[in-house]
């Protein structure tokens, strides 16, 4: 048993899900020799970078979680997204071994700032996160004509499907039914009093806007550690954007959303009921995407209705993967608070700051 640690869904490191790739495993996957340089501590896959010859990122996923089909839905995305100029890792294969499939990436250009950082945790300065916010806006327009339908059902994708609907209560209905592991993790759980007490009021104010928020692909994680810097230029710019694993037909002003909640609120701090918050990084990240791509009216009177909900389907889907794949009732659990305490959060005095600093930064939308 390895004894590489990995992230967890608090501040300590765990025991990884899945045991960490070797150097004999990648060299099959690739055909020739491989000398592994580093093992990724996120804790849903197992992942390194390795020299090959060039350097290269492995990483392996159980078919519980990704099979061949759904790693061609995101590496279509990534390859769309190179073609039109966004400076993405390129996809070098993709196989099927057994219960295993390994997904093959170019490593990406620039210094990985952030390869320890644990998942919302801030950026170190604001000028990293004006230069995040601009990177995200370019990514949008990079992925504008990719048509692709929403993903199929599988584990750990953060998608907007539920909270897009004008009837939620219905459309929740639908999400669940889709996967029996999370109805079975959700039982005995007031989910349907929850949803109603915390989720739909915030939804009552986004369902006007609902109808003028045109889809896109979206990358769905955008923090910190997913991206690569260019460590030369003062400020330090995003030169390579990783992992694009969470993606799916969204909104661009839902991912705007994600980028603001992974990156501004500082979760892990919540049991503590200390959650810090960084204002003058959510001016930053907003003037840097809105300097590339302005918001539309629309997207301007969503975010703050967005702002609470955007954490709630992933949180699902991670309930899913926990309930489903790993069977950690520990982390399903930690899943489920993740599905009511990040809303729950917006409703007392430092949420209802965080977004009355939104609302005034994004101004009168009418």
């Amino acid at each position: 048993m390895s004894t590489l640690l990995a992230h967890g869904l608090g501040h300590e490191p765990v025991r990884p899900d899945w045991e960490p790739l070797t150097e004999q495993e990648v060299a099959d996957v690739l055909g020739r020799s491989a000398r592994v340089l580093w093992r990724s501590p996120r804790p849903l896959s197992a992942a390194a970078l390795v020299d090959a010859g060039r350097p290269l990122f492995v990483k392996r996923h159980h078919v519980s979680v990704r099979t061949l089909d759904g790693l061609a839905e995101e590496h279509a995305f990534l390859r769309h997204l190179r073609a039109n100029g966004a400076p993405v890792v390129d996809v070098v294969s993709a196989t099927g071994r057994g219960e295993w499939v390994y997904e093959v990436h170019t490593a990406g250009t620039g210094t990985d700032l952030y390869r320890d950082a644990l998942s919302w945790s801030p950026f170190t300065s604001a000028g990293h996160a004006r230069q995040a916010g601009a990177a995200l806006a370019r990514l949008h327009l990079a992925a504008v004509g990719f048509d692709a339908p929403r993903r199929r059902v599988q584990p750990l994708v953060s998608s907007f499907t539920v909270f897009a609907d004008r009837d939620p209560v219905t459309a929740l209905h639908r999400y669940v039914d889709a996967r029996p592991a999370l109805a079975d993790a959700l039982a005995g759980r007031p989910w349907r009093d929850d949803l109603e007490r915390l989720h739909l009021p915030y939804h009552r104010e986004l369902a006007p806007h609902l109808d003028a928020l045109e889809p896109l692909w979206t990358h769905n994680d955008w923090h910190a550690s997913n991206l690569l810097w260019d460590a030369s230029r003062s400020p330090a710019t995003v030169s390579t954007v990783l992992d694009v694993g969470l993606s799916d037909r969204t909104t661009a002003v839902h991912d705007l959303a994600v980028a603001l909640e992974r990156n501004i609120v500082q979760w892990l701090d919540l049991p503590s009921g200390e959650v810090r918050v960084h204002l003058t990084h959510l001016d930053a990240l907003l003037d840097g995407y809105t300097a590339v791509r302005p918001l539309t009216a629309a997207e301007r009177a969503a975010l703050p209705a967005l702002l609470p909900l955007v954490n709630a389907e992933y949180a699902l889907s991670e309930m899913d993967y926990f309930g489903g794949v790993t069977r950690s009732e520990t982390n399903t659990a930690l899943a489920y608070a993740y599905f009511t305490d990040h809303t729950a959060w917006f409703g007392g005095p430092a949420g209802r700051r965080l977004l009355d600093r939104l609302r005034d930064r994004l101004g009168p939308t009418g």
